[in-house]
């Protein structure tokens, strides 16, 4: 699954570059969209995210490719890798500036882990 975001002013650091908070929060969201499509009336929580690793600074007007896709099923969990690409409008490629996984968990309405098929 991809989702797209343009960085505007609202979202950079007092460097001028993208916040890396703001780039985990993205993650999460499009992340959990994908978990949400992919496991249907689940209520589903964030459990974990890997290695967090910034390649590059990420400037204002910058487009974001997140690439998003499903790595492993548990019991209870699934896990998603996420890449995000920064497109280079001027030579029409991507290049990677951040990749991570993260794993959500299936909870009933009790908050206690429930099977997530």
């Amino acid at each position: 699954m991809d989702n797209y975001v343009i960085v505007r002013p609202e979202y950079l650091n007092q460097h001028g570059h993208l916040f890396g908070g703001q780039m985990l929060r993205w993650i999460d969201e499009f992340c959990w969209i994908a978990a949400a499509i992919d496991f249907p009336g689940k209520k589903l929580v964030t459990r974990a995210m890997g290695e967090t690793t910034f390649n590059r600074g990420i400037p204002d007007g910058s487009i974001l490719r997140f690439d998003t896709q499903q790595e492993k099923v548990g019991k209870t969990s699934v896990t998603y890798r996420c890449d995000v690409y920064i497109l280079d409008n001027k030579e029409e490629n991507k290049k990677p500036v951040f990749s991570t996984t993260i794993t959500f968990t299936a909870v009933g309405e009790d908050g206690k882990k429930t099977q997530i098929r």
